[in-house]
């Protein structure tokens, strides 16, 4: 019941754990920052209690936030078929966008200085229409290298077709 729409056929491979740790760090760093803004600017003109509470709220926020982190990680998986490539994400709202590869326009992999630190790379799929392009984060940099070399192979091949 989990995954009503996405077919049982298939093997999916999940995303990297070390998503997670990249997307807490981020939050981590932005929590902190709006944490010394507020304890700052709410002390200095309100009066210190207030830049307190402004403080527990946002580490509230914060934990919130790497719970639902963790549960979001764990949710991005894709698949490569026959004729096309599944992405599947999301946990209440769950996304599964099936790109087929004779669609494909162009394969980009990009990395950040936080994702090279953690030796990851995201892999983003476009096609003539926005609403079908795809991304996959949190993919190791020799993976994604693989699979841009995959796709872009594949999606060359089924495109004579057209």
């Amino acid at each position: 019941m989990d995954d009503l729409f996405a077919p049982s056929d298939v093997s999916w491979t999940p995303v990297s754990p070390k998503l997670a740790t990249l997307r807490r760090l981020n939050a981590s760093i932005v929590a902190g920052l709006a944490a010394i803004v507020a304890l700052l600017v709410l002390g200095l003109t309100l009066g210190w209690l207030y830049g307190v509470l402004a403080v527990v709220v946002i580490a509230l926020v914060l934990g919130w936030a790497w719970i639902l982190i963790g549960r979001n990680q764990r949710s991005w998986k894709y698949a490569e078929r026959e004729d096309e490539l599944l992405v599947s994400h999301g946990i209440m709202f769950r996304e599964l966008v099936v790109v087929p590869y004779g669609r494909m326009q162009f394969v980009d992999v990009t990395a950040g200085p936080l994702e090279r630190a953690y030796g990851m790379a995201t892999v983003e799929l476009h096609t003539a229409t926005p609403a079908t392009d795809a991304k996959i984060p949190g993919l190791h940099p020799d993976e994604a290298g693989r699979l841009r070399d995959r796709l872009s192979a594949l999606g060359q091949a089924q495109a004579w077709g057209l």
